[in-house]
């Protein structure tokens, strides 16, 4: 526990937050075909999925306004003449959407005005929607299609006979047709639109240069016999895929397209689950969603430092087929919602899933909501066929949030918001070290303020050893008292300067200078000899009749008291020494302490 680091992220408790029943989508007849795709696709506004009908393909379309429990007749959008495959939205217009089938035709298709599932008609009266435009050119089932993010009415069709065919939908014909030459099992374009990664049976991982014809690089993929993810890291140099080991263990993996002859730290074991994993990557959070199919967990990284940071896992019970999330657009900002999931639950209802930052702050979260890609393209088809490149022009979201409408923003001010985040990452480790730097400045505060407390335990110190000082005079009280009696004024004094002289000599002046006050007090220490010398006392009054008996005596006690006084004052004055030296060690050593 000692060497426990918590990582920095905003959107380290990020969670997911399932909608209650009634608030779904009942009554979803989802398709039971087994090929391996999402099955449903969604935009702000529609969900688009692939149904299970009779007499052809068919697909619904459900406005996302619309929940709970769906008529039993609703109007679908129905034109091939086999199952439905796969969908698509137009990232610039959410009212058209294209479909891929099994009867080998990409046919587009619009939504139309005030589109509603609850029809006021009888069942037998109620209109199916028809195509309104046709591609045709793959002679077999086509698996996958995905329009070009940058690029307007740019389609990539994947199918059966192992190519990926790129139409101009303008023109209603495919130019440019990339020969994979094994079954597509996933593809993803760039951010500009002009490259795309591939995954296919044969286990290679293809990045294609699509205007050229060909693959940039070609490497082996994840090992496993099982189908494999792949998803263009946004504005990112980097792809994200999932698979599966040899021994069949769900894999994820970080590729450099600069050098992706292996994926950079290796293949990252996930769990044993045998459902493929379906990748999700949102550009403005830098988070990678990881939704399984046949289990109901979504598991979501966050990518910093060029590898994958876990955050955390949305359990559920329910397992799923088919997981749709929806452009940063179209997420609830008003309740810090950072990304929306659908989810088909037993084919019966879809469930959506929010995904939300947990704050209390009422106002726009700029540091989660930058700007993020709008309705206007980079260049039209003609152009990007032509070989331009480009991003699309981002919006503020604080324009959604405020209810004003999309506000363009310059590629300048975009680049400076989203990078505004990871600086504000980076400067926390710079600022931590250099915290360390200014230190010395708080330390000395913090020395400055024990010279109080040290003078206060110097005092006590000193109480200590004027206590310890005391003990001895105490034991001479009696004799003091006693010296009191017998007061030679004249001669007592005379004796006494010298003595406090040779005292000042031995003793240091600064600190016996305020313990002697204390020390002179019990001066007349050598009273007891007085007090054996009484008889003098008594002969005071035979002075008068024997002055020559008197003086001598007198004397010779004064001299004897002279004597006893300076062998006591330097008896006294060495303990002083002593105890001041060891005050001076303990306030040496206090120090240290404090230090």
């Amino acid at each position: 526990m000692a060497n426990r680091f918590v990582r920095s992220s905003k959107y380290r408790h990020v969670f997911g937050r399932p909608t209650r029943k009634e608030q779904c989508y009942d009554n979803v007849k989802v398709s039971k075909n087994a090929w391996d795709t999402n099955l449903i696709k969604a935009n702000p506004e529609y969900l688009s999925v692939n149904w299970d009908s009779s007499g052809g393909g068919a697909f619904a379309v459900i406005p996302l306004s619309e929940r709970g429990r769906l008529p039993e007749r609703i109007p679908l959008f129905r034109g091939h003449t086999a199952v439905v495959l796969d969908t698509d939205w137009n990232p610039f217009n959410d009212s058209l959407i294209a479909s891929g089938s099994d009867d080998g035709k990409v046919f587009l298709w619009r939504v139309p005005e005030d589109f509603t599932l609850h029809v006021d008609l009888p069942v037998d009266e109620i209109q199916d929607i028809a195509p309104v435009g046709k591609l045709s050119g793959h002679p077999k089932k086509v698996g996958h299609v995905l329009f070009n993010p940058a690029a307007e009415n740019v389609l990539a069709s994947a199918a059966g006979d192992f190519t990926i065919k790129l139409w101009d939908i303008e023109a209603g014909a495919s130019k440019l047709s990339l020969k994979v030459g094994e079954v597509i099992q996933s593809m993803s374009w760039s951010a500009n639109g002009s490259l795309m990664v591939t995954t296919s049976r044969d286990k290679k991982l293809r990045i294609w240069d699509t205007r050229q014809e060909r693959p940039a690089h070609e490497v082996p993929g994840h090992a496993g016999a099982k189908n494999s993810r792949a998803v263009w890291m946004g504005e990112h140099d980097r792809i994200a895929t999932t698979g599966f080991s040899r021994m069949s263990d769900r894999q994820l993996a970080l590729w450099d397209i600069r050098a992706p002859e292996q994926p950079v730290d290796g293949f990252q074991l996930l769990d044993s689950i045998s459902g493929v994993c379906m990748p999700f990557w949102d550009d403005g959070t830098q988070c990678l969603y990881l939704a399984g199919k046949g289990d109901g967990n979504i598991r979501y990284y966050e990518y910093e430092h060029d590898k994958f940071e876990y955050l955390s896992e949305y359990k559920s019970s329910d397992p799923q087929r088919g997981v749709a999330f929806i452009p940063k657009r179209g997420v609830n900002m008003h309740e810090n919602e950072v990304m929306r999931a659908y989810k088909t639950v037993n084919d019966s209802y879809i469930e959506p899933i929010s995904f939300i930052v947990p704050r209390r702050a009422e106002t726009f979260q700029e540091d989660i909501y930058p700007p993020a890609v709008g309705l206007k393209p980079a260049m039209s088809s003609e152009e990007w066929f032509g070989g331009a490149e480009g991003l699309p022009p981002k919006i503020s979201l604080e324009s959604i949030y405020d209810g004003t409408g999309l506000k363009e923003v310059s590629a300048d001010e975009a680049k400076r918001v989203q990078k505004a985040p990871e600086p504000a990452k980076a400067p926390e480790p710079k600022k931590e070290v250099a915290k360390p730097e200014p230190e010395p400045e708080p330390t000395p505060t913090i020395i400055q303020t024990p010279p109080p407390s040290m003078k206060e335990q110097g005092a006590t110190m000193m109480a200590a050893a004027t206590k310890f000082q005391d003990t001895e005079p105490v034991e001479d009280d009696d004799d003091a008292s006693s010296f009191e009696e017998v007061q030679p004024p004249f001669e007592r004094k005379a004796a006494t300067k010298p003595a406090v002289a040779e005292a000042e000599k031995v003793a240091p002046a600064p600190v016996t200078s305020s313990v002697w006050e204390d020390v002179e007090a019990p001066e007349p220490q050598p009273a007891s000899p007085v007090k054996k010398t009484e008889p003098p006392s008594t002969t005071n009054h035979v002075d008068e009749k024997e002055p020559a008996k008197s003086s001598d005596a007198a004397s010779d006690s004064v001299e004897s008291e002279i004597k006893t006084m300076r062998a006591m004052i330097a008896q006294q004055s060495q303990q002083l020494t002593s105890l001041t030296q060891t005050l001076t060690e303990l306030v040496a050593e206090v120090k240290a302490l404090k230090s």
